[in-house]
């Protein structure tokens, strides 16, 4: 009897890397519009304060758990922020976004599964003017990026001051800005619920201003810090 073929390491990593960024996007989808949906279905028992606990909770162990597996990145805006300051490999791009993308939207699915007298699960959307909230995204996108860029050892988000800092700003900006534009932060966190529930119409405003945040951070994190130093060789 033959033995099944062994995968080759580069191709086992990448796969335990995928794995990972699903798996990471998965929980922070299920638990964090998890608690905005159960907040709604108990009329308020888990509270806007739990919810943003929640949330920065969450990544703070995603963090912890698989930061030494996939670096943990969690968001598509942060690992395009990786690739825009050198510090990852654009052809891994990709994979990590429609890993995260994926994890996602099964933890939407799943909530739709088990709440389905929920018409959001969770979704961002505006509070008045979309203009506002695209602006309030692109500026926490930036705190968040130019964070994780300055806690980070390369493309790698690990070890306590990266779980501390980063699961602690996204709770910071959920507290303040959550009422308003729902404190995204993260492509992936905003397209699943909104594929799911069907309402798309304000999807466009958390792509494109997180991107834009992100990509600003990276721009202002070069000019403050030493990107030469820490733009290492997995970004060839």
């Amino acid at each position: 009897m033959t033995d099944f073929p062994v995968l080759k390491r580069s191709t086992r990593d990448s796969l335990r890397h995928w794995l990972a960024e699903a798996l990471g996007t998965f929980m922070i989808v299920f638990t964090g519009t998890g608690a905005i949906v159960i907040d709604e279905t108990t009329v308020g028992s888990v509270t806007h304060i739990g919810i943003s606990l929640t949330f920065g909770l969450i990544v703070l162990a995603m963090i912890y758990a698989l930061g030494d597996i996939s670096g943990a990145h969690l968001n598509p805006a942060v690992t395009i922020g990786f690739w825009a300051s050198r510090r990852f490999p654009g052809v891994k791009v990709i994979p990590y976004i429609l890993s995260q993308c994926a994890g996602a939207i099964a933890a939407s699915v799943l909530l739709r599964i088990l709440f389905p007298e929920n018409l959001n699960l969770g979704a961002t959307n505006p509070v008045g003017s979309a203009a506002r909230t695209f602006i309030l995204e692109a500026i926490m996108t930036f705190l968040l990026m130019f964070v994780v860029l300055c806690v980070s050892a390369g493309s790698r988000e690990k070890g306590i001051m990266a779980g501390i800092a980063v699961g602690s700003v996204i709770a910071l900006e959920a507290l303040f800005a959550g009422p308003i534009s729902g404190a995204s932060m993260n492509p992936a966190r905003s397209l699943a619920p909104a594929l799911v529930s069907g309402k798309l119409s304000n999807v466009w405003i958390y792509i494109m201003s997180t991107i834009i945040g992100s990509l600003f951070a990276v721009a202002v994190a070069r000019f403050l810090l030493d990107e030469s130093t820490a733009a290492t060789a997995e970004s060839k």
